[in-house]
């Protein structure tokens, strides 16, 4: 097994090239992150910490450089390749949980491992295994709009972990909670990560939840420094 989950190798990002109002918003950043590894992604407003996340995640495309998850280049695969490996191999949490309000906390939690072909007795047994260790089990049956703030982002980590990923990207998870909330989902959220042994890159404004991270790294005019 390859030892780094995610290489990223001098990637370039730039939206409206050649036009008046180009930004060129990714410098040839590179980053290696082992497996196992926690990693706090700090950037100021506007620095281009989301376009980082969905490049890494797959989303989007750079102009330039490579994405390599576990040993895979993935720069040059097919929409289709990219949609398979995207689905089973990263997780995604953002700042709003985006839980579909319709389905229960479980329901949520298991359409994913439906839509990667997982039995529905395997995936609602894992649904309701993540949705314990996360301290929401008896809000399994509720749909989201009876669920607190803090409830809906656990229901949202334990979703992106529903095909057991390898690497958990996630977009400011606790930026719309307050700070008590914001401590104890974090800590949940970490938790999770530690017992499932996937990688997590983590951006934040937050210093204090990013010194509980393995280590920092900081993204500035379109290149990734340590910190």
């Amino acid at each position: 097994m390859n030892e780094d989950v995610l290489a990223l190798e001098d990637v370039s990002k730039t939206y409206n090239a050649g036009k008046p109002n180009e930004v060129q918003v990714l410098r040839g950043a590179s980053l290696v992150m082992k497996r196992g590894e926690v990693v706090a992604l700090v950037a100021p407003s506007g620095a281009g910490k989301s376009t980082l996340l969905h490049i890494a995640g797959l989303l989007d495309t750079p102009d330039q450089g490579s994405v390599v998850i576990d040993g895979r280049d993935m720069t040059r695969l097919g929409d289709h390749a990219r949609t398979a490996a995207r689905r089973g191999q990263v997780g995604f949490v953002y700042q709003f949980h985006h839980l579909l309000p319709e389905f229960s906390a479980l329901e949520n939690v298991v359409l994913p491992q439906l839509a990667n072909a997982v039995s529905p007795s395997a995936a609602e047994a894992r649904a309701r295994d993540l949705l314990g260790r996360v301290g929401v089990a008896e809000r399994a049956d509720h749909r989201p709009a009876a669920l607190s703030g803090g409830e809906q982002q656990r229901v949202a980590f334990c979703r992106a972990l529903a095909n057991a990923p390898s690497l958990l990207l996630a977009d400011e998870p606790t930026g719309n909670l307050d700070p008590a909330t914001s401590d104890q989902v974090f800590a949940a959220l970490m938790g999770l990560v530690r017992d499932t042994g996937l990688s997590a890159l983590i951006a934040t404004h937050n210093m204090e939840l990013a010194r509980r991270m393995d280590r920092i790294v900081r993204l500035d005019e379109g290149q990734i420094t340590a910190q």
